[in-house]
């Protein structure tokens, strides 16, 4: 069987939806956790935004001239995050996965990224092997945590919606605790009307792209990320993604009645540096 490994295009993006979704639910199921998305609809309408979106790049393969897999680097920031990457069932463990991952490895280099990042299911031991195997490192352990809306205001931290002008203050903010800036999801945010900020006197002191599966958010304090938290009426998909290794943090997220759904490792290849802040990783990174 001759596998090809190509560029995505957006007429590939309904059956590489359907191996999507297919492929998650599989494994969830699996395991006995909850699924990831409700349809293949949902992550055929989410991989068409990212085939379509200049700032990512798709690739998938096909096996005898049938797509049997896809995945993607997101690469608007100086960090390259990888994901969602899926197989067809059945057909894992034969290296399609591999193959598909060095080569958003090989793009990434060529492109001369800082580093590359993803978040990888803490039960999928298959997926944690083979992503260690290519070089990349666990860094921290993130909870997927869902639950009603925390309904009080931290006091002295307003949060209202972000606007282009407070970009250069949020991208201060991110190096500072990341040592680098993710302007250009923070930019595609404020453009969709999803990016809060926080204030503390007067100042910016975090921001987030969206309080949910697929948004980031960084802040100086707790005290700004719980504000943050607590703008919100819900938590879209699976959640937040809480940093465990942030104590006061996962345990204020469990006394005001967030479970954890599952937990995640952040793994990471090239430039990583402990973060200084708080913050909340996209399943991305």
């Amino acid at each position: 069987m001759k596998l090809i490994v190509r560029e995505c295009l957006q007429e590939d993006a309904p059956a590489c939806g359907e191996i999507c979704f297919t492929a998650f639910k599989t494994v969830a199921n699996h395991h006995n956790f909850p699924e990831d998305f409700p349809n293949a609809e949902v992550t055929t309408g989410m991989l068409t935004g990212l085939i379509t979106h200049p700032g990512f790049y798709g690739v998938l393969a096909e096996l005898d001239g049938k797509i049997v897999g896809s995945n993607f680097l997101d690469e608007r920031s100086s960090i390259a995050g990888v994901g969602p990457i899926t197989i067809s069932n059945g057909l894992q463990n034969k290296s399609i996965g591999k193959e598909l991952m060095i080569n958003v490895i090989d793009r990434a280099n060529e492109k001369k990224f800082a580093g590359v990042r993803l978040l990888q299911a803490a039960y999928n031991n298959s997926s944690l092997s083979l992503y260690a195997k290519l070089g990349f490192n666990v860094q921290d352990s993130m909870a997927a945590m869902q639950g009603p809306p925390i309904s009080h205001k931290v006091t002295g931290y307003p949060v209202r919606p972000a606007h282009k002008e407070d970009l250069d203050a949020c991208n201060k903010i991110c190096e500072y605790v990341h040592g680098h800036n993710r302007s250009g999801e923070l930019s595609d945010a404020i453009q969709q009307s999803t990016a809060l900020v926080v204030e503390h006197d007067d100042n910016i002191v975090g921001y987030s792209t969206g309080l949910a599966y697929f948004g980031h958010s960084v802040a100086t304090s707790n005290e700004g990320l719980k504000a943050l938290i607590s703008a919100v009426e819900q938590f879209q998909g699976p959640g937040i993604l809480v940093p465990t290794s942030n104590h006061e943090l996962f345990r204020w997220c469990l006394k005001n009645k967030l479970r954890v759904v599952h937990v995640m490792s952040l793994m990471s290849i090239g430039l990583y540096n402990q973060p200084k802040g708080s913050y909340l990783p996209s399943v991305l990174y």
